[in-house]
C-alpha cells in the first residue's frame, strides 16, 4: 500500500508541474476571431453585440458593434493583456483566459466587459 501511495504522489506531482508549465503555453491562444460581447456600463446598465477581433504580430485592432453604433479600436497585446485605445481618455485593457475568451475593464475601470468567442 506505501507502495501504491507514493507513485500516486509522484503521478500528482508530475501533473502539478505540467499545469504550472501550461501558463506558458497559454500565451500562444490566437484572439483573431468574432465574438458576442457583454458588459456593464458606468452607470450599471447591461449591453451586448458583437465584436471582431484582429490579432496580428501583437498589433491588435478590434471592432465592436452594439445597437445601431460601431466602435473601432487598435492596440496591442502583451503575453494574457490586451490594451485597447478607442479613442476614449482610458483604454479597453483584457485579459486573455485560457480558452481565447476576453474578459475585461474600460472607463477607468468603471464599466465591465466580456467576450466569448463565438
Amino acid at each position: 500500500m506505501s507502495r501504491s501511495i507514493f507513485t500516486r504522489r509522484a503521478w500528482i506531482a508530475g501533473a502539478m508541474a505540467a499545469c504550472l508549465a501550461a501558463p506558458a503555453a497559454a500565451q500562444t491562444i490566437g484572439i483573431s476571431g468574432v465574438f458576442t460581447a457583454e458588459g456593464r456600463n458606468p452607470d450599471g446598465s447591461a449591453y451586448s453585440g458583437v465584436a471582431v477581433v484582429n490579432e496580428q504580430n501583437g498589433s491588435v485592432q478590434v471592432t465592436w458593434t452594439v445597437g445601431s453604433q460601431t466602435y473601432a479600436g487598435s492596440g496591442v497585446r502583451d503575453g494574457q493583456i490586451v490594451v485597447i485605445n478607442w479613442g476614449q481618455a482610458h483604454p479597453v485593457i483584457y485579459v486573455v483566459m485560457a480558452n481565447g475568451n476576453l474578459h475585461g475593464t474600460w472607463q477607468n475601470g468603471t464599466a465591465l466587459e466580456r467576450l466569448t468567442r463565438r
